[in-house]
């Protein structure tokens, strides 16, 4: 048995609590400045010394405190994505977020913020909690208010007021919407209704106004009979979804806003003994992976998710980098066909 072994044996107690930094000293048999050095990167210390204390951190298990190593050196080197609900669409941004920090030296802190009684400003109460002292830089997932008040530098992605404060980053709703309405259109369907999402989401707003521009750009009628909301909620979804199914002249094709409101469509669809395609085609938006395993596929809205969480990442890089440009990257949106929609058969 080592040296380096008997002792991390002999320090089980300090583990099993927390090791310390002074564990790490004393079973490498070396100082606390030394231990400092190493797990800070700094200089002035033998390769031999070096991966000795490295081996010792290892065998304990030892973490520095991230909150007292980020006042000594003003940095933590961790980076904060803040969403509202670990949702489909979140998971998958933060994907991309993942993947495009390696290799910065960079880690990643996902926090969601409680929302249990209001959200409105969710985000500042998380950045009150983590900036400076847990993370240099934020990505907010859909904030519900421009932050201008954060001192860290940030980004937002889909935020609910659109293009003000920081750096943002969305997808073209109204294009996406425009095309996933001439997508029915194109099918032969003339009755086509809209659940629209969140009443105080700009996305939401111009998502119906791309519905809207399809339509009168095919020369059919607005009709505010079939407008529903279904606040990008399954829950919601259900009542609007009854609702419009239930109209004595009920729609023959439905855009949905988002995909779990669409997925929840077609499942109320089949309660009331409705076929889709046969008798109704539903079109979505973001084509998360449900998407794909709906019964049947869901026809959706592509948005490039991976990508926007990529392309935030890349300008907050460039904001702690020292940049002070301020950027608001609009991405194409793409459409995805699969087996929920048909042409109108009458």
């Amino acid at each position: 048995m080592t040296h380096i072994a008997r002792s991390a044996r002999t320090a089980e107690r300090s583990v099993a609590e927390r090791a310390t930094i002074v564990d790490v000293a004393r079973t490498a048999g070396v100082s606390v400045s030394t231990v400092s050095k190493v797990i800070n990167a700094r200089d002035g210390v033998a390769a031999e010394t070096y991966e000795k204390v490295m081996s010792v951190v290892a065998a304990l298990g030892y973490e520095s405190s991230l909150v007292a190593s980020s006042l000594r050196r003003r940095s933590t080197n961790v980076v904060g994505v803040l969403v509202p609900q670990f949702e489909p669409f979140s998971t998958e941004v933060l994907k991309g977020i993942s993947t495009a920090t390696e290799g910065t030296g960079y880690e990643l802190l996902a926090y969601s913020g409680d929302l249990s009684h209001n959200n409105v400003g969710w985000e500042r109460r998380s950045l009150s909690r983590l900036a400076g002292t847990l993370i240099d830089g934020a990505v907010i997932v859909a904030p519900t208010a421009a932050v201008t008040t954060a001192n860290i530098p940030v980004v937002a992605i889909d935020p609910h007021t659109g293009r003000t404060g920081p750096s943002t980053v969305e997808v073209d709703n109204i294009g996406g919407a425009r095309a996933a309405t001439e997508h029915l259109i194109g099918l032969g369907h003339t009755r086509i209704a809209h659940i629209r999402g969140r009443t105080d989401l700009v996305s939401a707003e111009q998502r119906e106004q791309g519905y809207r521009e399809a339509l009168q750009a095919a020369g059919l009628p607005y009709d505010p009979e079939l407008i529903r909301v279904g606040g990008y909620r399954a829950a919601e979804t259900t009542d609007a979804a009854r609702e419009l199914l239930s109209l004595p002249n009920r729609p023959s094709a439905i855009f949905a806003a988002n995909d779990l409101s669409a997925i929840r469509l077609m499942e109320v669809a089949a309660e009331l003994g409705l076929r889709v395609p046969d008798d109704l085609s539903v079109v979505g938006f973001d084509d998360v992976p449900e998407a794909a395993n709906s019964t049947p596929g869901l026809t959706t809205v592509s948005q490039p998710m991976h990508q926007i969480g990529a392309e935030a990442i890349r300008i907050l890089m460039e904001l702690l980098n020292g940049s002070t440009k301020e950027e608001h990257l609009r991405l194409p949106a793409g459409m995805t066909i699969r087996g929920s929609t048909a042409a109108f058969r009458g």
